[in-house]
């Protein structure tokens, strides 16, 4: 693991740039991260961030897109359209969590 700055933030991140500790996130960081994949923050991805905050919190884990899909109520093709390509990727390390199990 390395350390980081983005945003005037010290972060600790893996070899795929994902926070290796939740707690170092914070609201202001989220659109930070997103810029460096390309993504201007919408109140819809917000809510699907606090989302993945709650949900990792209660659960212990980064939930997956299936998951994420049905606890929110949305379609994953709007998912896919929110953070293109590997959304449930690009929403975990938007939101300062770990790759969901299975996300190649």
């Amino acid at each position: 693991m390395s350390t980081t700055t983005i945003a005037g933030h010290e972060v600790e991140v893996n070899e795929e740039g994902f926070l290796t500790r939740p707690d170092q996130w914070s609201e202001d960081l989220a659109p930070e991260l997103a810029a460096l994949i390309g993504l201007d923050l919408t109140d819809k991805h917000w809510e699907l961030i606090r989302f993945l905050r709650t949900d990792h919190a209660a659960m212990g884990e980064t939930p997956t897109l299936r998951r994420v899909s049905t606890q929110t109520g949305t379609p994953v093709k709007e998912l896919f359209g929110l953070f293109p390509g590997k959304p449930a990727k690009k929403m975990a390390y938007v939101s300062g969590l770990p790759k969901p199990k299975g996300c190649v």
